[in-house]
């Protein structure tokens, strides 16, 4: 897995175009002072989903408590590198992600997965704000 996170005072985006057949029908969305995660599933995370599950949620809450934020933005960017999972176990790992905060006291909120979208980001300046991170 690989996730590229930006602590955001704001973060919108519109679908574009879709991109599987079988994706639902896709709604604008936006959210302030969140977490946005830019996030590639990776066809190893299959085979180790408990280990890759459980370090990619303490890395959004690390992440999320730096700024007290309660928001998070699951988004699927098949775009930072290494083979991609199948469509369906990625869009099911999200979900799982997003049920997950949701239980913990956060609010979650998911880009339409299977669609590009057209986005405007504001994000903070400090070091923190821009993390990438390999898992």
């Amino acid at each position: 897995m690989r996730v590229l996170t930006f602590l955001a005072r704001s973060f919108s985006w519109q679908p574009f175009s879709q991109t599987l057949a079988d994706a639902p029908l896709a709604q604008p969305g936006d959210a302030s002072d969140a977490v946005i995660a830019f996030i590639q599933v990776e066809a190893k995370d299959e085979e180790a989903y408990a280990r890759t599950f459980r370090h990619l949620l303490k890395h959004l809450k690390w992440l999320a408590n730096k700024k007290q934020f309660r928001r998070i933005v699951l988004h699927s960017f098949t775009h930072l590198g290494g083979e991609n999972a199948s469509p369906e176990f990625a869009r099911q790992f999200l979900i799982d992600m997003a049920q997950r905060l949701d239980s913990t006291g956060y609010e979650v909120k998911m880009t339409p997965f299977g669609y590009f979208c057209s986005w405007q980001l504001d994000v903070y300046g400090e070091s923190l704000a821009k993390v990438y991170k390999a898992i």
